[in-house]
C-alpha cells in the first residue's frame, strides 16, 4: 500500500469514544459528522480492533480499492488520532491527493471533532 497522506491530532474524549464514533457513525442518538458529498459514499468497516484501530473502506467510487485507516491512543486529556489514506494503486494526480487529504482532515479534524463540542 502506498500512503497518499497522513495527520494526526487531538481529539477531546477518550479512545472508546473515538473508536464508536468511528466504527458507527450514524448510531442513534449520536451527533451526526460524517456529512458526505454527492460523489462519496458510506465507509465499511474492513478491520477494527477495539480501542485502537479503524479501517474503513474508501468514501470515493472512483477510488475503490483505497483505504483510510485510523490510528487510536490516549493522548493528554483525550485521544491521539491519526488517519493514514492508504492506495494499492498507483498514485493519482497531485490535485486528486490533495482534494482527498483535504477532505479527511475537515471530516476528522473538524467535523467529528466538533460533534465532540470542541
Amino acid at each position: 500500500m502506498i500512503e497518499l497522506g497522513s495527520r494526526e491530532r487531538s481529539q477531546p474524549p477518550p479512545p472508546a469514544i473515538v473508536w464508536e464514533s468511528l466504527t458507527d457513525p450514524r448510531r442513534a442518538g449520536g451527533r451526526q459528522w460524517l456529512d458526505l458529498r454527492a460523489d462519496e459514499v458510506e465507509p465499511h468497516i474492513l478491520r477494527a480492533v477495539k480501542p485502537e484501530l479503524v479501517v474503513w473502506s474508501s468514501l470515493w467510487p472512483s477510488r475503490p480499492h483505497d483505504e483510510i485507516r485510523f490510528d487510536i491512543r490516549p493522548g493528554n486529556n483525550g485521544t491521539r488520532l491519526r488517519w493514514t489514506l492508504l492506495t494499492p494503486e498507483e498514485a493519482p494526480a497531485q490535485n486528486v491527493v490533495g482534494h482527498l487529504r483535504h477532505r479527511l482532515n475537515f471530516l476528522i479534524n473538524a467535523q467529528l471533532r466538533f460533534s465532540y463540542g470542541q
